[in-house]
């Protein structure tokens, strides 16, 4: 299945800007002010809280976790780059964990582990030990799966290391593709998720991010093997998280595309069309969130493959 009706989300409560990450992350912008930051705080708890309203009134389940004051972790609003989940033809279920790049973000495994550890799990991968290396792979952040035809797709970058990926693909039967992304200002890019979107039909992709034309052409083939009409965005589409999509269900099986207020203003109509042929489109206002944490829509939400 590419897409699911079972999501995870983590409830702040001291959400703020970390700096930790944001040495690579382009996309964060710190408080002016410690007011600022208080209020940042408040208005992320009212933008979660909405964004989980909007889902589960169009039939999508949503299990929420409260974060917990202590330890810190200000970024636990984005689980999907601790943990990934995954079902095979057979039902069979597995759960991967991953090594994280900002050693505060480590702590955040600890406490999504006492609801994953509640679910029966087939096989558990922990990639974790990578981060003794100093080698990284970020989730469902640093990649993009095509998980129909087992296709990952990753921009290298200080999070996402190609050693760890091609130990992720080998044990979880998939092929993967990599390519370098660079935002308007020659920034290599932090994530994949912010960069590019693939559902059961369709691809959003900033092509304008991949500057060099063999990594570009081959990516448009090998999503065009997998059957996906590829919705282009451009950079500046990008910098407003028009990438950082996320095609989920709802329990009749009608499928959603899920961005931010800040994602769908940004796009064209042309786009909107293409994007609504078949998954109309659900979208919150993020746009606190998405200032201090670099992270918008799809980052806050971990999909749950389980039976």
């Amino acid at each position: 299945m590419q897409t699911t009706n079972h999501l995870l989300m983590v409830r702040p409560v001291r959400f703020a800007f970390n700096d930790e990450t944001a040495s690579n992350n382009a996309f964060q912008q710190r408080s002016k002010s410690a007011d600022e930051a208080l209020h940042t705080q408040r208005e992320a708890i009212s933008e979660f809280d909405a964004y989980v309203a909007l889902l589960r009134e169009n039939g999508v389940v949503v299990e929420v976790l409260q974060d917990t004051p202590e330890p810190f972790t200000p970024d636990s609003i984005f689980p999907n780059n601790c943990f990934s989940t995954h079902i095979d033809e057979e039902g069979r279920t597995t759960l991967v964990l991953y090594p994280m790049y900002a050693p505060n973000r480590r702590i955040e495994r600890t406490k999504l582990r006492a609801l994953l550890d509640t679910m029966q799990w087939d096989r558990v991968v922990d990639l974790t030990h990578w981060e003794q290396r100093g080698q990284f792979l970020e989730g469902t952040g640093s990649f993009v799966l095509d998980r129909v035809h087992h296709v990952a797709y990753a921009c290298r970058s200080p999070r996402t290391s190609e050693v760890v990926i091609k130990e992720w693909a080998e044990t979880m039967g998939y092929d993967y593709l990599l390519f370098d992304c660079t935002d308007a200002h020659g920034t290599p890019v932090y994530h994949t998720n912010v960069v590019m979107n693939v559902g059961t039909n369709k691809a959003v992709v900033c092509l304008e991010s991949i500057r060099d034309d063999g990594q570009r052409r081959q990516l448009l083939q090998r999503l065009e093997k997998g059957g996906k009409l590829v919705v282009s965005i451009s950079l500046s589409q990008m910098q407003q998280f028009a990438g950082n999509m996320l095609e989920v269900q709802n329990t009749d099986g009608q499928r959603f595309l899920v961005m931010s207020q800040t994602a769908y203003r940004s796009l064209a109509p042309r786009q909107i069309e293409a994007i609504q042929q078949d998954t109309p489109i659900l979208s919150s206002d993020l746009s606190c969130i998405e200032k201090a944490g670099g992270g918008s829509a799809r980052c806050m939400l971990a999909e749950l493959y389980v039976p």
